[in-house]
């Protein structure tokens, strides 16, 4: 089982290292470090100008590479190793190496200007959650912890594809010891007086959605139960906010602790195609979010 880690040239934030390793120790696997550096055109016309331009890549891409393997020696109960390759599309060159590597998880960092702590996609990695066929784990900026991964999130939203997602996580959860808790997220105004017929129907809205969020839990429930969870490893949250934020802000959030979120349930291929709510959960999510590719639809207990 490969973890394979985006790792970019003079990197000054090893956080997506520090995330890989901490989910290989949790779910046993090595770690692969792979810097990707710009490809020469190799055109007749280019001539030496190319040759060279292909040198200066190859040293980067060493420098780059020896500074990964520099990274995991933080980590000696980790197996690990860095390479580097050569490609004009860095979110290509990552899914390539995934697949020569077998790879079940992709790790990547956030944008040089996420806030400390926070997620945010640059645009190579946004093209690359938007294409992996494997799931992409994202660490925060400067994301560090010596914990195992104690406990998974799951954004739990009752449609098929959060019922193919909490089978995913319930399975790597079993198999890393850690608890689950499935989170049903409801963003919505605070209630207001009702001064108007209006009101009445947006109260009897909210109700209904925080109703059927319910329903679905239990449901979750007794699916988690057939799976061999007990109560002490499971948790049920709903969290309502007046936006993304505040109502992911709800549940408490520990060290160690993995947000998942799924793919959209409208898009037709197996690939991890965000909709707009998991867009906005990882915008927020102060911890480290593994977005999962969709599949084939679990059965209900």
């Amino acid at each position: 089982m490969t973890y394979v880690v985006g790792y970019g040239p003079h990197n000054n934030d090893r956080s997506a290292i520090e995330l890989a390793c901490q989910l290989a120790r949790s779910v046993p696997g090595d770690v692969r470090a792979v810097s990707v550096v710009p490809q020469g055109w190799g055109t007749p016309a280019a001539g030496g100008t190319d040759r060279e331009f292909e040198a200066w890549a190859a040293g980067e891409g060493e420098l780059s590479a020896a500074e990964a393997r520099d990274d995991l020696a933080q980590h000696p109960t980790v197996e690990g190793s860095a390479v580097w390759v050569s490609d004009r599309s860095v979110p290509h060159a990552l899914l390539d190496e995934a697949a020569r590597s077998d790879a079940w998880m992709l790790v990547v960092g956030s944008s040089g200007d996420a806030e400390r702590g926070r997620i945010r996609l640059s645009s190579k990695t946004d093209r690359l959650v938007h294409s992996s066929p494997v799931p992409v784990a994202i660490a925060p900026r400067g994301y560090r912890t010596d914990h195992p991964v104690t406990r998974v999130t799951v954004g739990f939203r009752d449609d098929d594809a959060s019922w193919s997602l909490l089978a995913r996580i319930a399975e790597i959860c079993h198999r890393a010891s850690a608890h689950l808790r499935v989170a049903t997220f409801v963003v919505a105004p605070p209630r207001r007086p009702v001064t108007a017929r209006s009101s009445h129907t947006e109260t009897q809205v909210i109700d209904l959605w925080k109703a059927q969020a319910a329903n679905a839990q239990r449901e979750a429930k007794t699916y988690l139960d057939s799976q061999g969870f007990d109560e002490p490893s499971l948790e049920f949250a709903i969290a309502q906010g007046p936006d993304w934020g505040r109502a992911i802000r709800m549940l408490d959030w520990e060290d160690g602790d993995i947000l998942a979120v799924g793919s959209s349930a409208t898009h037709p291929v197996a690939r991890v195609f965000l909709g707009s709510s998991a867009t906005k959960i990882i915008r927020y999510a102060p911890v480290p979010v593994v977005a999962v590719p969709g599949a084939a639809t679990q059965g209900r207990a």
